[in-house]
């Protein structure tokens, strides 16, 4: 039987409890994974995440490096595929991500201190587990000048706790109404803390090869190139 959680409260804090410990959660300052993306043939993919919310997402192929994303802190950009030069994205996408850019190795992760509130829904049923299903505020977006909710749906195990999915809808650029959805599987440890090694998002599947803690990463692997 699975224990019964009476808050939300009580189901994240296992969940980080589970995972490692909220305080080893606490210590830590950023993630390297190196993973791969399959879309026909696999593609190696490098992942980076600091605490201090500088991200990038390099990924191999044919031979170049091609930062997909990455985020210094100040300026969001990618690489448009098209014509393979460096785009900065628009300041009203660059300051809504700037403002979730320290959620930190999880949104969820000491969430009152960031302002945020959750609320604890009805149980659902996801791939056939039954779940407990949390609903996240966080501080709201613009988009075209206006206001919008910021709002997230995570959905954790009733016997393991273990996040397996979250959802939320999409509000800028082409996929906007559409639902983005995020499945978490496969934990594995590293260095006492429990990672999910396999993730699906937007119908691609990323499989995790590793995952370095604390890694040392060069400022210019986040920095907009100046040509």
């Amino acid at each position: 039987m699975p224990i019964v959680a009476q808050t939300a409260d009580e189901i994240i804090n296992t969940y980080f409890e589970n995972t490692g410990g909220v305080e080893n959660w606490a210590a830590l300052n950023g993630i390297k994974m190196n993973a791969s993306v399959n879309q026909g043939v696999d593609i190696p993919v490098e992942i980076y995440q600091l605490k201090d919310g500088r991200q990038a997402v390099i990924v191999s192929f044919q031979g170049q490096e091609i930062t997909q994303f990455a985020f210094d802190g100040e300026t969001m950009w990618g690489t448009n595929f098209m014509t393979m030069q460096a785009e900065k994205s628009d300041s009203e996408m660059t300051e809504n991500f700037k403002k979730q850019s320290l959620d930190f190795p999880s949104a969820l992760f000491n969430y009152q201190d960031k302002g945020y509130t959750v609320e604890l829904m009805e149980n659902e049923t996801i791939d056939g587990a039954e779940t407990f299903k949390i609903k996240l505020t966080q501080k709201p977006i613009m988009v075209d000048g206006k206001e919008l909710p910021n709002i997230s749906y995570h959905y954790f195990d009733t016997d393991s706790f273990a996040l397996i999915q979250s959802e939320a809808e999409i509000q800028q650029g082409p996929m906007t109404g559409q639902k983005s959805i995020s499945k978490m599987s496969d934990y594995q440890e590293v260095d006492g803390l429990y990672f999910p090694f396999d993730m699906g998002m937007g119908g691609q599947s990323i499989k995790i090869i590793s995952i370095d803690l604390n890694p040392e990463v060069e400022d210019k692997v986040f920095a907009f190139p100046e040509e």
